[in-house]
């Protein structure tokens, strides 16, 4: 992998990208059917992106992912996030 081209995303985003790659190797064996790791999930990138998740948009997503069995991907948190505001 080009390392330069992640210098320049996190000089962009302001992301460090070892906490991308820490998130994503955590996802891999999760259990998305447990509450306690999806909001985990959830707080952890809410704390990478330094946005904050309101506690009822928190409850939304995790009910979609745990109990309506949606997967959680970006575009299903991005509309969730949009319908919140």
């Amino acid at each position: 992998m080009d390392h330069q081209f992640f210098k320049n995303i996190e000089k962009k985003t302001g992301v460090n990208m070892n906490d991308i790659f820490q998130l994503a190797n955590s996802l891999q064996n999760a259990n998305f059917k447990d509450e306690n790791t999806v909001r985990g999930i959830i707080q952890r990138v809410s704390q990478i992106a330094n946005k904050r998740v309101p506690k009822e948009l928190e409850d939304k997503i995790v009910e979609s992912i745990v109990k309506d069995g949606k997967k959680l991907d970006f575009n299903t948190i991005n509309k969730m996030m949009n319908n919140g505001k």
